[in-house]
């Protein structure tokens, strides 16, 4: 079998609620404890499911958003993820056809299945009707006719009598049921102000979930019908995406001549769980050397740290421990002045602030942070306004902010970003090799931002003007 044939199928639903997570973990779960290798991935810009569905896979959870990448970048990352697995398995977002606002099918779960050419196994929550279930269904099929909806799972179905309406309902729609779950509330997975509770914020009671899961997913569905499905694709032609090719096309990273390659430390652990698989991908391709580190637990940098990356999570709710780690926030702040290069996006942006709720931060930036009841969410367009460690100046990306927080002042003397979509403003600060952001980035969009980063770092802060 070659790459581009992988087996594949697209999990979608009508909406956001319907159980995609609970039945795609459910579904990644039950194939890999039946010996199968399976690849997870996840429509859109979302950390947390991916956690859930690495913990189902041993794989990496990656994402598939069309328009942080671009639409032309969806398979080749797809089939680089899906390198070496049996199969592999798309949870979708929100509604099948829902995706940017005011951009059409762009970065919607149907516009992300078209690109696959995949089936797709659409989860509806049958807990409210029964006949109706057939000309939602029907809808759904005949929206779009590029989009191959192969098969039906029913979900929070309440009875045996129940399934049989349902089933009878849908024996004249010509969409096969492929499931039916019953309502159940033991594998649960808790939620607070940003969705989902990380994995790692709770990684014992989450293998249970998703055990349960998988146990809950055998039991309902046809294991052998969809795996059979899923082999119905046809090849896709594309190439699997390299990193190390697209930094050198970047004329970026380090170079041969360089005397070691420098270490770059990325932050992890529970406070900080938002981050890209390609990410790490892309800085050891750019020539560096990746050193994970947990805040929460770590009281220095990692030995020989000549820059940091601090990607998104959840500072806000750690805060007290991550104010009592004195010595590591004192190590950050120290590594931030000599010059070195420093990626920070949302949360890293409050941990690098005075303070978060009045407790002390790295103090790296001047600024303090705050929650609030108001929910910063969308996609944005931004352009970098100067050369900076992470950016050349005249960079354009696409981004997206996802938080409750507050930082005032919200953008420095020398801001990370200009914002040109969908509004126009300035965010974000650059200092000395500082930059720090609410925008979450993906860098496989933009393989300069990782190479430049790294060339920042093999350089060392006299590049940026202050002595190491």
């Amino acid at each position: 079998m070659s790459n581009g044939s992988i087996p594949r199928l697209v999990i979608a639903a009508p909406s956001s609620g319907a159980g995609k997570t609970t039945v795609a973990t459910g579904l990644m779960a039950a194939f890999a404890e039946a010996g199968l290798t399976v690849s997870p991935h996840k429509v859109g810009p979302d950390y947390i499911d991916p956690g859930y569905h690495s913990l189902a896979t041993g794989r990496p959870g990656r994402n598939l958003d069309a328009y942080l990448c671009g639409p032309d970048r969806i398979a080749p990352l797809f089939l680089h993820g899906a390198v070496g697995a049996d199969l592999a398995l798309v949870e979708g977002v929100m509604g099948l056809f829902d995706g940017a606002s005011g951009k059409g099918e762009l970065s919607s779960t149907a516009q992300v299945a078209k690109l696959l050419r995949a089936p797709v196994v659409l989860v509806v929550d049958a807990s409210s009707q029964s006949r109706s279930v057939a000309a939602l269904v029907h809808g759904f099929a005949s929206w779009d006719p590029e989009v191959r909806l192969a098969g039906v799972i029913l979900n929070k179905v309440g009875s045996d009598r129940h399934e049989e309406l349902l089933r009878e309902a849908m024996d004249s729609s010509g969409v096969p049921v492929l499931g039916a779950l019953r309502r159940d509330g033991r594998a649960g997975t808790p939620s607070r102000h940003l969705g989902l509770v990380p994995v790692a914020e709770r990684r014992a009671e989450a293998l249970e979930s998703v055990r349960e899961l998988a146990a809950r997913v055998r039991a309902g569905c046809d294991l052998q019908a969809l795996l059979a499905l899923a082999r119905t694709v046809p090849e896709l032609p594309d190439a699997p995406w390299d990193p190390a090719a697209e930094v050198a096309a970047t004329g970026t990273g380090v170079t041969g001549g360089a005397a070691k390659a420098p270490l770059i430390a990325v932050a992890g652990g529970a406070a900080f769980t938002f981050s890209y698989a390609e990410h790490a991908e892309l800085l050891a391709a750019a020539g560096a050397e990746v050193a994970p580190f947990d805040p929460l637990r770590d009281e220095q940098l990692p030995p020989g740290t000549d820059g940091l990356v601090i990607g998104g999570g959840f500072p806000e709710v750690y805060a007290p421990d991550l104010s009592a780690n004195a010595p590591l926030r004192a190590a950050v702040a120290e590594l931030a002045a000599s010059g070195a290069p420093v990626s920070a996006e949302c949360a890293g942006l409050l941990y690098l602030s005075r303070a978060i709720d009045g407790k002390p931060m790295c103090g790296v930036l001047p600024a303090e942070a705050r929650m609030t009841e108001r929910l910063t969410l969308g996609y944005r367009e931004a352009v970098a306004l100067r050369d900076n460690a992470l950016a050349a100046a005249g960079t354009r990306v696409r981004g997206h902010e996802f938080h409750r927080t507050v930082l005032e002042p919200g953008a420095g003397a020398e801001p990370a970003w200009g914002l040109t979509h969908p509004e126009r403003r300035v965010e974000g600060f650059v200092t000395g090799g500082v930059h720090a952001s609410y925008l979450h980035v993906h860098w496989a969009a933009e393989p300069s931002l990782a190479g430049r980063l790294a060339t920042s770092a093999a350089r060392g802060a006299a590049a940026y003007g202050a002595a190491r």
